[in-house]
């Protein structure tokens, strides 16, 4: 009996989810299936790889497991969010929106939407194939890397709660008509850094590419490309958010001055 490729299991789901993600964005205007998907859509992809090896493969259990609970945490905390209600759509998105033109915004939506970003989704989980393709038992860096996995997961829980917690104050404060001094959070781990949800949510995903290239025995491989996609879009997407949160917050340019971006480090002295 010819087992089944994971890999190209995976890439058929892509396509058709690339395809259906489209339709969908062209039909309602609007990227919210995008951001639904995103913590989806890896875990599907981390128990095809474990699957295809009967879930007898101790490493490839460890990675879906994993990647299943990343996805169960930020699945929380975008439902938290409202992110799942009818109409909701990340604020970025409709910042870009309004920034391109229409025959722009269709081939945005079309190529980075709609294809790159299911394509990030699937090369992050890659290193599932690095370990499918090479077998090799569990040892006790294994177990060093899932731990630190775990607490990196913890910390970026820790940070979305925090932020989530402000984020209600505010609301509230609004509502009383008694607006907070500052309209971003600068407390708890954002006094380390002005992202830490985003620090541990990048370094989740190189530890994750860590646990497969062992299997190989060598830092890199091909499948280190996901993470680093990642990471670089990542630092992007900052940019974009601290132009918006500086040009509403007058007291923003101070925070970003005295604190890391991403790293969690001891603020700088005013």
């Amino acid at each position: 009996m010819t087992a089944i490729n994971p890999l190209l299991v995976s890439i058929l789901i892509f396509a058709f989810v690339a395809v259906l993600s489209w339709a969908v964005t062209a039909r309602r205007g609007s990227s919210a299936w995008l951001d639904r998907l995103w913590s989806i859509l890896p875990i599907i992809y981390g128990w095809v790889f474990a699957a295809a090896a009967g879930l007898a493969d101790p490493r490839l259990n460890m990675l879906a497991i994993l990647v299943t609970a990343w996805g169960v945490r930020l699945t929380f905390n975008y439902a938290r969010k409202g992110g799942y209600k009818r109409g909701a759509e990340d604020y970025r998105w409709g910042t870009v929106r309004n920034r391109l033109n229409r025959t722009q915004w269709f081939f945005f939506h079309a190529l980075f939407i709609s294809v790159y970003q299911q394509a990030l989704l699937l090369l992050l989980v890659l290193p599932a194939w690095t370990a499918y393709e090479h077998r090799a038992p569990l040892g006790w860096s294994d177990w060093l890397f899932a731990a630190v996995f775990l607490l990196l997961l913890v910390g970026e829980g820790t940070a979305d709660g925090q932020q989530w917690r402000f984020q209600q104050r505010k609301k509230d404060a609004v509502a009383a008509g008694q607006p907070l001094a500052d309209g971003f959070i600068s407390t708890g781990l954002f006094r380390l850094s002005r992202h830490p949800n985003l620090f541990c949510e990048i370094m989740m995903w190189w530890v994750f590419y860590v646990l497969g290239a062992i299997a190989v025995g060598e830092p890199f491989s091909w499948t280190i490309l996901g993470t680093v996609l990642l990471t670089a879009q990542s630092i992007g997407s900052t940019v974009m958010a601290e132009s918006i949160s500086g040009a509403k917050y007058p007291g923003y340019a101070a925070y970003r001055a005295r604190t890391s971006r991403l790293l969690p480090w001891p603020p700088r002295a005013r």
